[in-house]
Protein backbone atom coordinates (compact mmCIF):
# COMPACT_ATOMS: atom_id res chain seq x y z
CA UNK A 1 0.00 0.00 0.00
CA UNK A 2 1.22 3.52 -1.08
CA UNK A 3 1.70 5.84 2.06
CA UNK A 4 2.11 9.34 2.06
CA UNK A 5 3.18 9.94 6.00
CA UNK A 6 5.17 7.89 8.04
CA UNK A 7 4.58 9.18 11.87
CA UNK A 8 7.46 8.39 13.64
CA UNK A 9 7.43 7.84 17.39
CA UNK A 10 10.74 6.92 19.78
CA UNK A 11 9.78 4.98 22.83
CA UNK A 12 12.12 4.21 25.74
CA UNK A 13 10.46 3.02 28.93
CA UNK A 14 7.06 4.49 28.11
CA UNK A 15 5.42 0.90 29.16
CA UNK A 16 2.28 2.85 30.96
CA UNK A 17 1.51 5.00 28.09
CA UNK A 18 1.66 2.65 25.40
CA UNK A 19 -1.69 1.11 25.17
CA UNK A 20 -3.31 4.89 24.82
CA UNK A 21 -0.96 5.92 22.27
CA UNK A 22 -2.06 2.81 20.19
CA UNK A 23 -5.51 3.88 20.68
CA UNK A 24 -4.89 7.35 19.59
CA UNK A 25 -2.62 6.69 16.77
CA UNK A 26 -5.27 4.10 15.47
CA UNK A 27 -8.22 6.37 15.97
CA UNK A 28 -5.84 9.08 14.15
CA UNK A 29 -5.10 6.92 10.65
CA UNK A 30 -8.26 6.62 8.97
CA UNK A 31 -9.13 10.70 9.91
CA UNK A 32 -5.80 11.25 8.51
CA UNK A 33 -6.06 14.44 5.61
CA UNK A 34 -2.97 11.95 4.37
CA UNK A 35 -2.59 8.05 3.90
CA UNK A 36 -0.68 8.30 6.83
CA UNK A 37 1.32 4.73 8.50
CA UNK A 38 3.08 5.22 12.00
CA UNK A 39 7.14 3.38 12.59
CA UNK A 40 7.76 3.14 16.05
CA UNK A 41 11.09 2.96 17.15
CA UNK A 42 12.09 1.51 20.61
CA UNK A 43 15.31 2.80 21.96
CA UNK A 44 16.79 -0.27 24.45
CA UNK A 45 13.91 0.17 26.72
CA UNK A 46 14.00 -2.52 29.86
CA UNK A 47 10.17 -2.35 30.57
CA UNK A 48 7.74 -4.38 28.23
CA UNK A 49 7.73 -1.34 25.49
CA UNK A 50 9.43 -3.56 22.77
CA UNK A 51 6.72 -6.78 23.49
CA UNK A 52 3.68 -4.36 23.30
CA UNK A 53 5.05 -2.18 20.04
CA UNK A 54 5.70 -5.97 18.70
CA UNK A 55 2.74 -6.93 19.27
CA UNK A 56 0.56 -3.67 18.36
CA UNK A 57 2.57 -4.00 15.04
CA UNK A 58 1.66 -7.79 14.44
CA UNK A 59 -2.25 -6.97 15.06
CA UNK A 60 -2.41 -3.58 12.97
CA UNK A 61 -2.01 -2.56 9.38
CA UNK A 62 0.14 0.54 9.01
CA UNK A 63 2.15 -0.22 12.11
CA UNK A 64 5.64 -0.83 11.82
CA UNK A 65 8.74 -0.78 14.48
CA UNK A 66 12.07 -0.90 14.78
CA UNK A 67 14.04 -2.46 17.91
CA UNK A 68 17.27 -1.31 19.02
CA UNK A 69 19.65 -4.02 21.19
CA UNK A 70 20.15 -1.68 23.42
CA UNK A 71 19.91 2.26 24.49
CA UNK A 72 21.47 4.39 22.14
CA UNK A 73 19.64 7.70 22.52
CA UNK A 74 16.44 9.68 20.83
CA UNK A 75 18.55 11.53 18.06
CA UNK A 76 19.82 7.19 17.19
CA UNK A 77 15.79 6.52 17.02
CA UNK A 78 15.16 9.54 15.05
CA UNK A 79 18.09 8.89 12.24
CA UNK A 80 17.24 5.47 11.74
CA UNK A 81 13.35 6.06 11.43
CA UNK A 82 15.28 9.15 8.49
CA UNK A 83 16.75 5.95 6.86
CA UNK A 84 14.12 3.74 6.89
CA UNK A 85 10.61 5.29 5.81
CA UNK A 86 10.07 5.60 1.58
CA UNK A 87 7.27 8.52 2.37
CA UNK A 88 7.27 12.07 1.14
CA UNK A 89 6.52 13.51 4.17
CA UNK A 90 7.17 12.23 7.64
CA UNK A 91 5.84 13.43 11.38
CA UNK A 92 7.83 13.46 15.00
CA UNK A 93 5.45 12.58 18.10
CA UNK A 94 6.64 11.83 21.89
CA UNK A 95 5.25 8.55 23.54
CA UNK A 96 4.38 10.51 26.57
CA UNK A 97 0.91 11.95 24.69
CA UNK A 98 1.69 15.64 25.95
CA UNK A 99 0.91 15.52 22.05
CA UNK A 100 -1.71 14.06 20.51
CA UNK A 101 -1.71 12.46 16.72
CA UNK A 102 -5.16 14.41 15.93
CA UNK A 103 -2.89 17.93 15.98
CA UNK A 104 -0.70 16.80 12.77
CA UNK A 105 -4.32 18.24 11.16
CA UNK A 106 -2.88 21.43 12.18
CA UNK A 107 0.56 21.27 10.76
CA UNK A 108 -0.35 19.34 7.64
CA UNK A 109 -2.33 22.28 5.56
CA UNK A 110 0.98 24.27 5.96
CA UNK A 111 3.85 21.05 4.76
CA UNK A 112 3.38 22.27 0.73
CA UNK A 113 4.51 25.83 1.13
CA UNK A 114 7.42 25.10 4.47
CA UNK A 115 10.00 22.42 4.59
CA UNK A 116 9.35 21.69 8.30
CA UNK A 117 6.33 22.57 10.42
CA UNK A 118 6.51 22.40 13.83
CA UNK A 119 4.08 22.84 16.93
CA UNK A 120 4.62 25.72 19.37
CA UNK A 121 3.20 24.36 23.09
CA UNK A 122 2.03 27.84 24.29
CA UNK A 123 -0.12 27.29 27.27
CA UNK A 124 2.76 24.27 28.48
CA UNK A 125 0.86 21.12 31.15
CA UNK A 126 4.59 20.89 32.67
CA UNK A 127 5.62 21.54 36.38
CA UNK A 128 7.61 24.78 36.83
CA UNK A 129 11.07 23.30 37.05
CA UNK A 130 10.13 21.51 33.40
CA UNK A 131 8.62 24.68 31.99
CA UNK A 132 11.88 26.62 33.44
CA UNK A 133 14.81 24.37 32.14
CA UNK A 134 12.79 24.35 28.81
CA UNK A 135 12.76 28.16 28.67
CA UNK A 136 16.13 28.46 29.11
CA UNK A 137 17.34 25.30 27.22
CA UNK A 138 15.59 27.27 24.20
CA UNK A 139 16.76 30.45 25.17
CA UNK A 140 20.33 28.77 25.10
CA UNK A 141 19.74 27.03 21.48
CA UNK A 142 18.62 30.65 19.98
CA UNK A 143 21.66 32.29 21.13
CA UNK A 144 23.57 29.79 18.72
CA UNK A 145 20.95 28.50 16.06
CA UNK A 146 18.79 32.36 15.55
CA UNK A 147 15.85 30.33 14.52
CA UNK A 148 13.42 32.36 15.64
CA UNK A 149 11.66 29.75 17.26
CA UNK A 150 9.45 29.59 20.40
CA UNK A 151 9.52 26.66 21.17
CA UNK A 152 12.27 24.17 19.37
CA UNK A 153 11.61 21.21 21.47
CA UNK A 154 8.29 20.69 20.20
CA UNK A 155 7.42 16.88 19.98
CA UNK A 156 5.76 17.66 17.42
CA UNK A 157 6.53 18.48 14.07
CA UNK A 158 6.09 17.36 10.09
CA UNK A 159 9.12 17.20 7.55
CA UNK A 160 9.77 16.93 4.24
CA UNK A 161 11.89 13.42 4.05
CA UNK A 162 14.09 14.64 1.30
CA UNK A 163 15.20 17.72 3.98
CA UNK A 164 15.03 14.96 6.86
CA UNK A 165 17.60 12.55 5.01
CA UNK A 166 20.06 15.42 4.65
CA UNK A 167 20.51 15.64 8.59
CA UNK A 168 24.24 14.98 9.65
CA UNK A 169 22.51 14.11 12.61
CA UNK A 170 24.63 13.94 16.14
CA UNK A 171 23.43 12.99 19.63
CA UNK A 172 20.74 15.93 20.78
CA UNK A 173 20.02 16.95 17.20
CA UNK A 174 16.27 16.35 17.90
CA UNK A 175 16.73 19.88 19.82
CA UNK A 176 18.29 21.11 16.07
CA UNK A 177 15.52 20.53 13.40
CA UNK A 178 14.17 23.31 12.72
CA UNK A 179 17.81 24.93 12.55
CA UNK A 180 19.09 22.19 10.25
CA UNK A 181 16.15 22.68 7.92
CA UNK A 182 17.37 26.68 7.49
CA UNK A 183 20.99 25.23 6.98
CA UNK A 184 19.24 23.28 4.21
CA UNK A 185 17.84 26.80 2.84
CA UNK A 186 14.30 25.21 3.71
CA UNK A 187 11.28 26.54 5.17
CA UNK A 188 10.37 26.57 8.35
CA UNK A 189 7.06 27.41 10.10
CA UNK A 190 5.91 27.34 13.65
CA UNK A 191 2.03 26.82 14.36
CA UNK A 192 0.25 26.99 18.10
CA UNK A 193 -1.11 23.26 19.37
CA UNK A 194 -2.35 22.18 22.38
CA UNK A 195 -0.51 20.09 25.45
CA UNK A 196 -1.98 17.82 27.88
CA UNK A 197 -0.13 16.89 31.38
CA UNK A 198 1.34 13.50 31.16
CA UNK A 199 -1.23 10.43 32.06
CA UNK A 200 1.63 8.03 33.32
CA UNK A 201 5.20 6.97 33.52
CA UNK A 202 8.23 9.52 34.62
CA UNK A 203 9.87 12.35 32.46
CA UNK A 204 13.48 11.44 31.22
CA UNK A 205 14.46 15.27 31.34
CA UNK A 206 15.41 16.97 34.67
CA UNK A 207 16.99 20.59 34.97
CA UNK A 208 20.69 19.28 33.77
CA UNK A 209 19.58 17.37 30.98
CA UNK A 210 17.48 20.27 29.41
CA UNK A 211 20.34 22.90 30.11
CA UNK A 212 23.38 21.43 29.93
CA UNK A 213 23.03 18.61 27.63
CA UNK A 214 21.75 21.54 25.27
CA UNK A 215 24.71 23.59 25.77
CA UNK A 216 27.28 20.76 24.74
CA UNK A 217 24.98 20.01 21.50
CA UNK A 218 24.87 24.06 20.63
CA UNK A 219 28.45 23.87 20.06
CA UNK A 220 28.08 20.46 18.03
CA UNK A 221 25.70 22.49 15.65
CA UNK A 222 28.06 25.60 15.47
CA UNK A 223 31.06 22.96 14.10
CA UNK A 224 28.18 21.33 11.81
CA UNK A 225 26.76 24.48 10.33
CA UNK A 226 30.64 25.82 9.76
CA UNK A 227 31.39 22.12 8.43
CA UNK A 228 28.10 21.95 6.91
CA UNK A 229 28.52 20.34 2.48
CA UNK A 230 25.97 22.43 -0.12
CA UNK A 231 25.63 21.68 -3.60
CA UNK A 232 23.61 22.08 -6.73
CA UNK A 233 23.96 20.29 -9.88
CA UNK A 234 22.78 22.35 -12.54
CA UNK A 235 22.85 19.25 -15.64
CA UNK A 236 24.31 15.75 -15.60
CA UNK A 237 24.71 13.15 -18.61
CA UNK A 238 23.16 9.84 -17.91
Amino acid sequence: MNYDFTIIVPVFNEQECLQELFLQLKDYLPKSSKKTRVLLVDDGSTDSSAELIRNVCEQNEGFQYILFERNFGKGAALKAAFDHIDTPLLGYLDADLQTYPQDFEKLLPFIGEYDLVTGWRRDRKDTWVKRMSSKIGNGVRHLFTNDKMHDTGCPLKIMKTSFARNIPMFKGLQRFLPAMVLLQNGRIKEVEIPHYPRLAGKSKYNFRNRFMGPLMDCFAYVWMKKSYIRYKIESKNE
